[in-house]
């Protein structure tokens, strides 16, 4: 599959705007992946794989829970180790609770939520919303079956309490999850019409849904802005512009004496610790048996993962135009200033001074600019992928994104021109 990076920018808004949850991420790619001639494996059967034979064979993908993926390419000769690029399908929002309408006042009906990590509370009122995920219902062989779902359309609000009951609003207020946070699905002629919506909309009866992980999402579309149209805003840039950039890269990228897996893990926005995530054992099961189907040896699999490196793909912050002063004095990376490299004495980030130079390295060769980041000195900042992943398969790593403003906000904003950057020093990496 050869895609120009012309136009990235605009396919990635796109990829975004019909990835609404993280189980359409992996859908999305699944289908991207299948039509550039990667065949589906499964963890429940035995793996048939071969190296690349002119164009044929080499290119596959596994998937757990529907929420996670990790795409891989096996060389045209005997590999010398996995070049790895890991990223996060999973953004911070509402969750739908079990048995989930509240009748309110006698003139609503509003669902019941609860957060999924760490988001900006405040930026959630007065936006158009949905729902989207999957659900779990009886199939006609009397199996459970999967079924994506997105209620396409403008379907729920979470109002803000007016100013004049609530003074001390721009103050400084601390929003209640169970008080403040919950959305208007309507009026009380709505009331135990929920699950008739999502059945709707998921082509299936309301009596047959056995299950649900359903999350809020804001409806506002992607869209580029500022004065040379040099800005891009979107929902989940936090990681999705990662996730699409990097896979971009991936599949253009030529051949190599490496592995190269593309890996999109959920739940890093709640610590990674599911059998889904970055700490679980899903990389570590995947090379392994790559290792063992192409009847290589355990020396040989140890020896692979020494010859290992990996990219941890999240998102970094932006200096902000009007808190400057929440920046590091030196380091401090602007939005189109090309990708950033993450560092942190404490290695909330991976990065050392081994991973970052060969980083660099791979940046020179594809001329694309790079930057640093580190938290203030008396500011505690997040963690990611990298040294969470490296508990179960110890490589090289880099922490890198690209500079955005209003992280984990249901609409952030980030560069036009960085993509390109980041999808181009993938290629790069996978060829090195």
């Amino acid at each position: 599959m050869e895609n120009s990076f012309k136009d990235i920018t605009n396919r990635m808004l796109t990829f975004i705007d019909q990835s609404p949850t993280c189980f359409h991420v992996i859908d999305n790619l699944k289908k991207e992946l299948a039509e550039a001639g990667y065949t589906e494996l499964h963890e429940n059967e035995e793996w048939d794989i071969a190296p690349m034979s002119g164009n044929e064979g080499g290119r596959y993908f596994v998937t757990r829970n529907d929420s996670s993926i990790i795409s891989f390419r096996i060389p045209r000769k005997d590999f010398k180790g996995f070049y790895m690029i890991a990223s996060h399908s999973d953004s911070p929002s509402f969750k739908i609770k079990e048995n989930p309408e509240m009748e309110a006042g006698g003139a609503y009906i509003k669902l019941n939520v609860e957060k999924y990590g760490g988001m900006l509370c405040a930026e959630w009122f007065d936006r158009p919303l949905s729902v989207a995920g999957r659900l779990l219902v009886k199939g006609e062989n009397g199996k459970v079956e999967t079924k994506l779902v997105n209620v396409n359309r403008n379907l729920l609000m979470i109002p803000a309490l007016a100013i004049h009951m609530n003074r001390e609003a721009n103050d400084g207020y601390k929003y209640n999850a169970q008080n403040d946070m919950l959305p208007i699905f309507g009026d009380n002629t709505a009331k135990d019409g929920f699950f008739d919506v999502v059945a709707y909309a998921a082509g299936v009866k309301k009596e047959d849904i056995l299950g649900h992980d359903l999350f809020l999402y804001n409806r506002v579309e992607p869209t580029v802005w500022g004065a040379n149209n040099e800005y891009i805003a979107s929902s989940r840039l936090d990681d999705q512009e990662c996730v699409y950039t990097t896979f971009e890269g991936f599949l253009n990228a030529g051949d190599s004496e490496n592995v190269a897996l593309h890996c999109v893990f959920d739940n890093e926005e709640v610590g990674s610790g599911t059998k889904q995530g970055a700490a679980s054992t899903f990389l570590k099961d995947t090379i392994t048996r790559i290792n063992m189907a192409l009847g290589r040896t355990d020396e040989q699999y140890y020896t692979a993962v020494a010859n290992s490196f990996m990219l941890s793909a999240d998102n970094a912050h932006a200096i902000h135009p009007n808190h400057l002063e929440k920046a590091d004095p030196v380091n401090r990376p602007v939005i189109n200033g090309g990708v950033v490299i993450k560092y942190n004495a404490n290695q909330k980030y991976t990065t050392d001074a081994v991973s970052a130079a060969t980083f660099k390295l791979m940046c020179e060769k594809a001329e694309v600019p790079y930057q640093c980041f580190t938290n203030r000195s008396d500011m505690a900042g997040g963690s990611t992928l990298g040294n969470i992943s490296t508990t179960q398969v110890a490589v090289n790593t880099v922490d890198i994104g690209l500079a955005q403003l209003a992280m984990h906000s249901p609409y952030e904003s980030a560069g036009s021109k960085d993509p390109e950057y980041m999808a181009a020093v993938a290629k790069v990496f996978y060829e090195f």
